[in-house]
């Protein structure tokens, strides 16, 4: 194996697995088994030169030739995120970014994946981690459902596409930065959407304070976006019966948003027009895991809506 082909390697495969290496290699051999002394020899070789960083055990990114080991940078969080697991795919704020809708920028990647061995790192300053799917999606779905394949510098890259990840971020806003952060981000939504969808995945999701979210940053941008009535009335019926913190643990200075039974910072009531203001000695129904989980309340399939049930979106290539 010479220097130039492996240079060929790393040109095409700015962060790679030893799985990619051994492909690669087994191809230019015509499929014979790769020694993995043989492997390792190789990679560490190129470490020693300052050609290759070592991420995380079986995973590598490549040196930029120039930049010089102090000045590391030209490593890929998205790409690296991807390659965590085999079967990882870019979620919450991380598909916020990469589509293009986040609010901010965070130092943190996240991606989904069902392999409970995914250890989080850190790597140059940023933080990497995996998380399992929302275990309320049917199990042929969790990691298929809504999730599309985009080219990153060459590379495959999946990840949850833009309806499935502006349902998420309000589903566990904590891997969205918070509330605030998932409420702008769908501020600067301005795209057509797939509606159905939006309410199909929901459904699924069977979350009251979810839908509550979702109802409410879609009636919120109801013009911008041009939101179908029979969506929102879909929404309103799986709505919580008793006020839910849009933020969890939010009690003061909230106001409440009717029909949505939702509790929203009165600073995110610009487009809305105010309710009233909520009295927390009131208490809330407990019915919705505001944390992320799920309502004991089963939500979905059986109401029949206005606006119908979405067919499963694939896998988009």
């Amino acid at each position: 194996m010479t220097n130039t082909s492996l240079e060929a390697f790393f040109a095409q495969h700015p962060v790679f697995t030893v799985e990619d290496v051994d492909r690669f290699l087994a191809a230019r051999r015509g499929d014979r088994a790769q020694n993995p002394q043989t492997r390792q020899a190789l990679l560490g070789y190129y470490q020693q030169q300052g050609r290759l960083r070592h991420v995380r055990r079986g995973l590598y990114a490549v040196q930029t030739p120039g930049q010089g080991l102090g000045a590391f940078s030209s490593a890929d969080p998205f790409l690296i995120a991807a390659r965590l697991a085999p079967d990882a795919v870019l979620a919450y704020h991380t598909a916020l970014q990469i589509h293009g809708f986040a609010h901010s920028v965070r130092e943190e990647q996240t991606c989904l994946s069902q392999q409970k061995s995914v250890r989080p790192l850190r790597f140059h300053g940023i933080r990497y981690r995996a998380v399992p799917p929302p275990a309320a999606l049917p199990p042929a779905e969790r990691m298929g459902l809504g999730v599309e394949t985009l080219d990153r510098q060459g590379l495959p890259v999946r990840a949850t596409g833009l309806e499935r990840t502006l349902v998420d971020v309000l589903d566990r806003p904590a891997l969205a930065g918070g509330w605030e952060e998932a409420w702008r981000s769908w501020e600067g939504v301005a795209v057509a959407l797939d509606f159905p969808f939006l309410l199909h995945y929901a459904r699924l999701l069977g979350n009251a304070t979810t839908a509550a979210r979702l109802g409410y940053v879609l009636e919120a941008g109801r013009e911008r976006l041009a939101v179908p009535a029979a969506v929102l009335d879909g929404l309103r019926a799986l709505a919580p019966r008793q006020p839910h913190p849009a933020e969890p643990g939010l009690r003061q200075g909230t106001r409440l948003v009717r029909p949505w039974n939702l509790l929203v910072p009165a600073a995110a009531q610009d487009e809305l027009s105010p309710e009233e203001d909520w009295d927390p000695e009131e208490g809330w129904d407990q019915e919705g895991d505001d944390q992320g989980g799920h309502s004991q309340k089963q939500l979905g399939h059986s109401q029949k809506e206005q606006a119908g049930q979405s067919p499963a979106r694939g896998v988009r290539a």
